[in-house]
């Protein structure tokens, strides 16, 4: 039985890990007969599962990512099995099992419809140790380098802390080291980089300076550290930290989640950081002449227009003192506490002067609700 993972490009770093544990599986742009398996998020699902619905493959189709594993009855409409959470495992072990004939609900990790169109959940995985497996296959796939994986802190509207876990787990130096040999530029994947070594929520600089400091002694290497496709959070960027990046690595912009500039809206999607942490944290980036790329959330399910015009006020100082700001619409998540809310619409004032700094190449990404594909 032939096993293809279905690839795209929104789908390439979920992949690349995959892809060493399963070294017979090819990749393919279309369905296929066989094992067919799929990684995607809510803003892709949509597509997805039109995909699915018109196939006329003989297929076995599997699914996992975020969207999959945060609403499995949804997704097992179309399909016939999905992973839930992290795949390293789960994956390989499904497939055999599939291919040999044997009993899924054996198989940890999934869920499936019996033949009664019962959905059964087989008993939850417990989370995997990162040293155990390769970032990627680099005569296939590659991506960048995922240290840490895991967030301690439980935003409302987030799905990693639901995927990974609360308790966050790092890649040991040793096996970053072994990854990085295979890049000249060096990036890196994590919910928070600066958190490297630690709990996620009390920092371990020193943690952090052995990483680069390892990487930097490598030959030929550039480090990108705190910037796309990882960030930081507010309150890890101080004196200490930013030094590091300019000892160490190449960049010379750190990537933050700031989100509201509305303390009361910080409380309420238990984001634990506040307005002025975010202020600091520009502030200790342009003294230090590093630009600052800050994330924004408009829409949260109880933001008011107040609450809006404080996000703009501070989007606004932001590009005034030369950093650029990232606007995201609020995408209620499957398997969030904010998976039923309803976003809150965006003034029209706010949404003119946005776009006015969009316009003045200030500011990038979209505030309002974009049209499903």
């Amino acid at each position: 039985m032939d096993v293809n993972f279905r690839y795209s490009k929104k789908n390439s770093y979920s992949f690349a890990v995959l892809s060493p544990l399963l070294p017979e599986a090819g990749f393919t742009d279309k369905p296929l007969n066989g094992i067919m398996i799929y990684s995607f998020t809510t803003q892709q699902a949509a597509k997805i599962f039109r995909e699915i619905e018109n196939v006329e493959t003989d297929s076995i189709f599997i699914a996992g990512g975020p969207h999959p594993s945060g609403s499995p009855e949804e997704t097992l409409e179309y399909f016939d099995y999905v992973v839930i959470g992290e795949g390293e495992e789960t994956l390989p072990e499904l497939v055999k099992v599939l291919k040999e004939g044997g009993n899924p609900g054996e198989v940890k990790g999934i869920a499936y419809k019996s033949d009664t169109c019962r959905i059964i959940e087989t008993p939850e995985r417990q989370h995997v140790n990162l040293d155990a497996y390769p970032c990627f296959d680099p005569k296939r796939l590659r991506a960048p380098i995922e240290i840490s994986r895991g967030c301690p802190w439980g935003c409302r509207y987030c799905q990693t802390p639901r995927l990974f876990g609360r308790e966050v787990r790092h890649r040991s130096i040793d096996s970053v080291l072994k990854n990085a040999r295979y890049y000249d530029d060096l990036r890196f994947i994590a919910s928070n980089a600066f958190a490297y070594g630690s709990d996620g929520i009390h920092p371990r600089f020193d943690k952090v300076e052995k990483l680069l400091s390892a990487l930097h002694e490598l030959p030929d290497k550039k480090i990108f550290f705190g910037t796309f496709p990882s960030e930081v959070r507010p309150e890890f960027v101080t004196e200490e930290s930013v030094e590091l990046v300019r000892k160490y690595c190449a960049n010379d912009s750190l990537s933050l989640g700031a989100q509201s500039g509305s303390d009361r809206v910080l409380k309420e999607i238990r984001r634990g950081h506040t307005v002025e942490d975010s202020i600091s944290a520009v502030e200790c980036c342009l003294e230090h002449e590093i630009a600052p790329a800050v994330d924004f959330i408009f829409g949260l399910p109880t933001e008011t227009e107040e609450d809006q015009e404080k996000s703009l006020e501070l989007v606004r100082w932001i590009c005034k003192k030369g950093g650029t700001v990232r606007a995201h619409y609020m995408t209620p998540l499957p398997g969030t506490p904010y998976a039923s809310a309803v976003p809150s619409k965006v003034s029209n004032r706010v949404r003119r002067e946005l776009g006015k700094l969009a316009l003045g190449g200030k500011l990038t990404g979209y505030w309002e609700k974009q049209r499903k594909v």
